[in-house]
């Protein structure tokens, strides 16, 4: 039976995108994985804000036929994981299965090693449920289609639809997608659209602004407004403005997601801690399926990945073996 759809999550229509490639060497095709999954890594955090857990995924989780398969993991409001990028190196097992050669320097033919990885629209499934809030979309200004709605307040007065067209241009010149919501909806009926719509900053004009020569600057991310000056500073300002938001987008997800991530040694702390704060469990796990399959039957938990950088140390909680890694482990969409 097929999975329920969810928006941005999981559809019967799926865009992605998507890469295979071919090496001569095992040692090539790896290093290809792993550029690919920092590449993956480094998107979410610079251009979505959104902190990822990387890792390596087990072998009951990994892609059918992988070698190896890693992933990045973001962590929604709710405390559930959503893998939201993969990277999988291949070896030569399908190099063999379809007698893919190349002829090599050495004048032999040799099996290529393969690699694959890709995204999805999950990410903008990740996008809304990491930074949105209760009154709609917060979105991270990088890839915000509009980064400032300038909103003239008593339009109909002398002077200020034409300021707002101006300093319109002003910002585009400066490489700011802006726009002028001039429709006749009322002033708080155009901020609380704006709100919901998730526009990183929201420019407030009127006359007695006009007459000091200055504007209302609001952030979307906190609500926070400021005062700026109607001068050939403005566009600069506002530019360095944008990127303060994006870094206070991430550290506020990456506050969340750290709060998030509990270190257990017992299979009742595991259970305790996914049932009363969510967000990543982090166990010592012996490597055998067996136990990660009753852990899924028992909690609805699956290992997100493998942590590769830590050490691991003491036994297995659920069957008492040595631990021979460090998982994380979610509920997840």
């Amino acid at each position: 039976m097929g999975k329920t759809t969810r928006p941005f999550l999981r559809g019967s229509e799926f865009l992605w995108q998507e890469g295979h490639t071919i090496h001569a060497t095992a040692d090539e095709a790896r290093e290809e994985t792993m550029r690919m999954l920092d590449i993956y890594e480094t998107t979410a955090r610079e251009l979505l804000a959104i902190p990822m857990v990387t890792g390596k995924k087990t072998d009951k989780e990994k892609f059918a036929g992988a070698e190896e398969t890693y992933t990045i993991e973001a962590l929604m409001h709710d405390g559930k994981a959503l893998q939201s990028g993969t990277s999988h190196y291949f070896g030569d097992g399908f190099a063999k299965a379809f007698d893919m050669k190349f002829l090599d320097k050495d004048n032999q033919l040799k099996y290529v090693h393969q690699t694959s990885w890709g995204v999805s629209t999950r990410l903008l499934g990740a996008i809304i449920m990491v930074h949105g809030d209760d009154n709609g979309l917060v979105l991270p200004p990088r890839v915000a289609p509009t980064q400032v709605m300038i909103i003239p307040i008593q339009q109909q007065k002398e002077g200020i639809l034409d300021k707002a067209y101006e300093l319109e241009s002003q910002l585009k010149a400066q490489g700011i997608r802006v726009k002028v919501d001039a429709s006749d909806k009322s002033p708080g009926w155009k901020f609380s659209e704006a709100e919901m719509r998730g526009i990183p900053l929201r420019l407030e004009i009127g006359p007695r602004d006009l007459q000091n020569g200055q504007c209302v600057v609001a952030k979307r991310v906190d609500g926070e407004k400021q005062t700026l000056a109607l001068d050939e500073t403005l566009p600069g300002k506002l530019a360095a403005l944008l990127d303060q938001v994006h870094d206070e987008m991430y550290q506020k997800a990456l506050q969340f997601r750290d709060e998030h991530i509990t270190n257990v040694s017992t299979y009742d702390e595991f259970k305790d801690v996914l049932n009363s704060k969510g967000g990543y469990v982090k166990m010592a796990w012996c490597g055998d399926e067996a136990c990660e399959i009753k852990i899924k039957e028992d909690t609805a938990a699956t290992s997100r990945c493998i942590d590769t950088d830590a050490k691991a140390e003491g036994v297995c909680p659920i069957c008492g073996k040595k631990a021979k890694h460090i998982v994380y482990f979610a509920r997840a969409y």
